[in-house]
């Protein structure tokens, strides 16, 4: 039988004091919060005697070192799924007000002239189809239990709206999807032929959360 619930985890706080845009820059970790609270999300599904079998990761650094508690948890390896990485964005490396400061730059015009796609990085569209066929992927690698998938908070949101049947784009300062919380899926009915349909959401690691700085997601 295949898994039967799939964890879509984000990564935790990252080390970003020039709180710019890290899209898939290279560099950018967990700080030692994140790190905390990447092990508070992990601890909370093993006490909880959740059966995890199998834990996969973005390649980005961020989420890789959001994995390693899960790993050491559960006593698994960490495979990687390009299909869970952060979306491709032309801001990156700038700080927050990019898309305004775009209005007085001609030559970024492109950029800003369908936000609803959005022009300035990958489709939402794009996004959601490869997320739900790494999703599938891992449905079907294992035998029984459930799949941890850490990713990013714009794939995991966008899971989320295309599932609930909900338009893709959206004012990401509404994303319910906050640093190294829990999605959760399942698939119903549980064969091949069926529909994955979200049934949980939680936040272990909220009571570290006050003194985080969540700046820096596409």
């Amino acid at each position: 039988m295949p898994a039967t619930r799939i964890h879509l985890v984000r990564h935790g706080e990252v080390h970003n004091p020039g709180r710019v845009l890290y899209g898939r820059l290279p560099g950018f970790g967990l700080s030692e919060l994140g790190a905390r609270m990447a092990a508070a999300s992990a601890t909370a599904w093993h006490d909880a005697g959740v059966d995890v079998r199998r834990i996969v990761a973005s390649p980005l650094q961020r989420t890789q070192e959001s994995a390693a508690p899960w790993a050491t948890a559960y006593g698994l390896e960490v495979s990687l799924d390009e299909r869970l990485i952060e979306p491709t964005n032309r801001y990156e490396g700038q700080r927050p007000g990019f898309t305004k400061r775009s209005i007085g730059r001609p030559a970024e015009w492109p950029w800003i002239a369908n936000p609803f796609r959005p022009s300035w990085g990958e489709a939402y569209e794009s996004i959601a189809n490869r997320m739900l066929a790494a999703v599938t992927s891992a449905w079907e690698s294992v035998d029984g239990g459930d799949v941890v998938l850490v990713s990013h908070q714009l794939p995991i949101w966008t899971v989320h709206r295309k599932l609930a049947g909900e338009p893709l784009w959206h004012d990401p300062r509404k994303r319910r999807c906050d640093l190294s919380s829990i999605t959760t899926l399942e698939r119903v009915p549980a064969t091949s032929s069926g529909r994955f349909t979200e049934v949980g959401y939680a936040d272990p690691a909220q009571s570290l959360r006050a003194s985080a700085v969540d700046e820096g997601a596409v």
